[in-house]
C-alpha cells in the first residue's frame, strides 16, 4: 500500500484521489444511465483539485477509459454508420487543436456551447448535424484541446439522429472514445507526461466501469420517452450552468 501511494502523482495526495476516485463512478453511473453528464460534472470537481496544466490531458484519458468501458457494455447497440465521417474530423480538428497557439476564451466557448445545447432541445436540430458528422466531429474535436467536456456539443449530434435510448448511450460513448484517443495521442506527441499519473487515472477508470455497469442497470428500465425527457432536462440544466459560468466574468467585470 505504501508503494502504491507513492506511486501518486506528487501534487495529488491520497485523500484527493480518493475523492476523485469516487467522483469517476459516480459520473460514469449517470452518464450510463442517462446518457450525458458525467464527463462535465468531473471535469468541475477536478478543476478544483487538480494542477491547470495536467486538467484537460488527464481527464481526456479517464474519459477515454470510462467511455470505452460503455463502448463494451453497449457494443451490440452503436449506430456505426454515425462513426466514420465522425472520426475523420475528429482527426483534423485534434491535430488542428494541437497545433493552434492561441487559447480560445473560455467564455465565448462556454456561452457558445449552452445556447447551441438549449437550441437542439427547444428546436429542431439543424439537418447539417445530422447529415454532417465531420463538421460535427472537426469543431468538437478543436474544442476539446482546450476547454475539455464537449460531450454536450456531441450529444447535439447524437440527438438529432434520434436513436432509441440504448443506442444513443452507445453511440455517444463510440463517438467520444473516438475523439479522447485522438486528444491522448495529440497530448502525448506534445509531451505531457501520462506515466506520472497511470494509478490514479488507472483507479478512476476501474471505477467508472463500476459506475457504467449500475448506471446501465438503471437505463434498462426505463422507457425510451422517460429517457429523452431525463436527457433533454440534463441537457438543459447542463447548458444553463455554462452560460452562467460564461457569464459571470462580465458581471463581476460590471
Amino acid at each position: 500500500m505504501p508503494e502504491l501511494f507513492a506511486a501518486l502523482p506528487a501534487p495529488v495526495d491520497p485523500w484527493i484521489s480518493a475523492v476523485l476516485v469516487a467522483v469517476s463512478l459516480l459520473t460514469s453511473f449517470i452518464t450510463a444511465a442517462f446518457g450525458i453528464g458525467g464527463g462535465g460534472i468531473l471535469l468541475a470537481v477536478m478543476a478544483s483539485l487538480v494542477p491547470i496544466q495536467a486538467l484537460i490531458p488527464v481527464h481526456g484519458l479517464v474519459q477515454l477509459g470510462s467511455n470505452a468501458g460503455r463502448v463494451t457494455m453497449f457494443r451490440r447497440d452503436i449506430f456505426r454508420p454515425a462513426l466514420p465521417a465522425f472520426v475523420l474530423g475528429s482527426v483534423a480538428g485534434c491535430a488542428l487543436g494541437g497545433v493552434v497557439v492561441v487559447e480560445l476564451p473560455a467564455e465565448a466557448v462556454q456561452i457558445g456551447i449552452g445556447g447551441f445545447v438549449i437550441w437542439t432541445v427547444f428546436a429542431r436540430p439543424p439537418a447539417w448535424l445530422r447529415r454532417l458528422p465531420v463538421i460535427t466531429g472537426l469543431i468538437s474535436s478543436f474544442l476539446t484541446m482546450f476547454f475539455g467536456a464537449t460531450g454536450l456539443f456531441v450529444a447535439g449530434f447524437t440527438k438529432a439522429l434520434d436513436l432509441p435510448r440504448h443506442a444513443h448511450v452507445a453511440t455517444h460513448a463510440a463517438l467520444m472514445t473516438a475523439q479522447h484517443t485522438l486528444k491522448v495521442i495529440v497530448f502525448g506527441l506534445l509531451g505531457f507526461a501520462f506515466a506520472d499519473w497511470w494509478v490514479l487515472v488507472l483507479a478512476m477508470i476501474l471505477s467508472g466501469l463500476a459506475g457504467t455497469w449500475a448506471g446501465r442497470h438503471v437505463l434498462n428500465r426505463m422507457n425510451d420517452h422517460g429517457f429523452r425527457l431525463a436527457l433533454n432536462a440534463i441537457l438543459v440544466v447542463l447548458a444553463l450552468r455554462l452560460i452562467w459560468t460564461g457569464l459571470q466574468p462580465f458581471f463581476a467585470g460590471g
